[in-house]
């Protein structure tokens, strides 16, 4: 059990912002486990194939997230300076990590592969592994021309594995943020906390995580927790709590179920008849925030039919808007929630 111990500052300072880099390394731990991760197969298929037609371009990145592991070192992932950054912002900051900080990180990584229970890993495992201890003996020994290799390698990953697919992840990843944020000005850390993840829970200024193998206490000291909503990262959560980085919490988005789907459910018939099947399926689309793009995507229908019909149910009433970043989210206000469900959010 990991624990995080607050002060009325920390929770003054606790801020939001998601992650390419994150994203990268979540979906490698997804490709190499697929098992584990049942949401993403449909990802899973569609790129695992290029992956591996790749044969070895990516060797190093992924002899870094090691599967099965409790860790993955702190340099790879550094939180997020900003809100929402963009890729070559995180590759850039990646770059300037400093030499003792990689080995130092490596060795860690070595000390907790080495704790691997005889019998944990098959055969392909192994070999894999062996191919690891090569790509992270060659880092260690030269960490500058290492880290210029992994941040290309992270690169033509994205482009090869993610990029395609952001537009849609970071509009799922948005639209967690502004919930989270509703969430914490309506109700305060009770609020924020208690959905997040089944393996979070807070009492007392006290936030709890459920770690399978790892036990400890961090206070925060002022320094505020960062939270990074996460879609690969599904089903676990993530905790960054070493120093010199700032605490941070990787957890499951919500609505990643939704991700891969491109839904063609029936509408209410009785609200069809009054809105339209276009408009109904829009609200009944809007359970989670989404961006006209995003809602282009699951209903066929083109970006300018969906902002007109977004632009009537926002006269009405049913609909409302937030921005995050450069992006706008619609989402479904109490008025529509009665309409569907009876139920006000």
């Amino acid at each position: 059990m990991l624990t995080i111990g607050f002060s009325a500052h920390d929770l003054a300072v606790m801020r939001f912002a998601f992650s390419p880099m994150q994203e990268i390394v979540a979906s490698v731990r997804v490709l190499k486990d697929p098992a584990a991760h049942a949401l993403h197969l449909p990802w899973v298929n569609r790129v695992a194939p290029r992956v591996a037609a790749a044969a070895g371009a990516f060797d190093l990145l992924f002899a870094l997230v090691p599967v099965p592991s409790w860790y993955i070192p702190d340099f790879v992932t550094p939180p997020p300076t900003t809100p929402v950054p963009d890729l070559e912002t995180e590759l850039a900051n990646l770059r300037r990590t400093s030499g003792e900080r990689v080995r130092t990180d490596l060795k860690r990584l070595e000390t907790l592969l080495d704790s691997v229970p005889p019998g944990t890993l098959t055969s392909s495992d192994l070999a894999r592994e062996e191919t690891g201890n090569a790509e992270l003996g060659a880092f260690c020994r030269d960490p500058a021309a290492g880290l210029a290799r992994l941040a290309d390698q992270m690169r033509g990953y994205w482009e090869l594995a993610v990029s395609q697919y952001w537009p849609r992840l970071r509009s799922l990843l948005a639209a967690d943020v502004v919930h989270r944020a509703r969430s914490l000005a309506n109700g305060g850390a009770v609020s924020l906390f208690a959905d997040l993840a089944p393996s979070v829970s807070w009492r007392d200024n006290l936030l709890s995580v459920a770690h399978p193998r790892f036990t400890g206490h961090r206070q925060l000291d002022g320094e505020g927790l960062l939270l990074v909503p996460s879609a690969f990262v599904w089903p676990t959560v993530f905790s960054s709590t070493l120093p010199p980085w700032q605490p941070t919490l990787t957890y499951p988005v919500r609505g990643v179920a939704t991700l891969w789907e491109k839904r063609t459910a029936a509408t209410v018939p009785a609200l069809a008849h009054v809105l339209g099947r276009s408009r109904t399926r829009l609200l009944l689309e809007l359970e989670v925030p989404a961006s006209t793009t995003e809602l282009a995507y699951r209903t066929g229908l083109s970006p300018g039919a969906v902002s007109q019909h977004l632009s009537r149910l926002r006269s009405a009433g049913l609909v409302n808007a937030a921005r995050s970043g450069r992006l706008v989210l619609y989402f479904r206000t109490d008025a529509s929630e009665i309409l569907l469900t009876g139920v006000p959010t």
